[in-house]
């Protein structure tokens, strides 16, 4: 999985001091092949900008589920997940990419921070679709 893109929203947060990601209410969403690298802006915003590329499934929660992101520095800052993230898929689920996106961002509310995208389609059949998250972090700042 790599990062199709930081949403230039999240990088002002970040100057601004408008999110602590160790604390903020984040979101994981899985989205469909039209939300992928090729057709990642970093201009979006808000998650209403990317909702209508949002998948669905019996099992799966619009809007996604919560996440919670910490920061680690060393060389580099690395703002990571550390716990898979799964949704028990009763039927057929099939996700290109993933957005996470901050619920509780008192500036702006559902603020996009980045996308992820898995490469290809994956599909899950009456089973777990699950999120490894890369030990390399989820964005890393050099």
């Amino acid at each position: 999985m790599s990062v199709s893109g930081v949403y230039c929203a999240f990088k002002a947060d970040l100057a601004l001091a408008n999110i602590k990601v160790t604390t903020a209410a984040l979101k994981c969403a899985l989205m469909t092949s039209t939300h992928n690298a090729a057709s990642f802006d970093d201009t979006k915003k808000v998650w209403a900008d990317v909702s209508a590329n949002e998948t669905s499934g019996t099992g799966y929660t619009a809007g996604g589920q919560a996440v919670t992101m910490t920061v680690t520095e060393v060389t580099v800052t690395k703002l990571d997940i550390e716990t898979s993230t799964t949704w028990t898929i009763t039927g057929s689920l099939t996700a290109r990419s993933c957005v996470i996106y901050d619920t509780g961002n008192a500036d702006i509310d559902d603020s996009l921070i980045c996308s992820l995208d898995f490469g290809a389609d994956k599909t899950v059949t009456d089973g777990t679709f699950s999120i490894s998250w890369n030990d390399s972090g989820v964005i890393t700042l050099t």
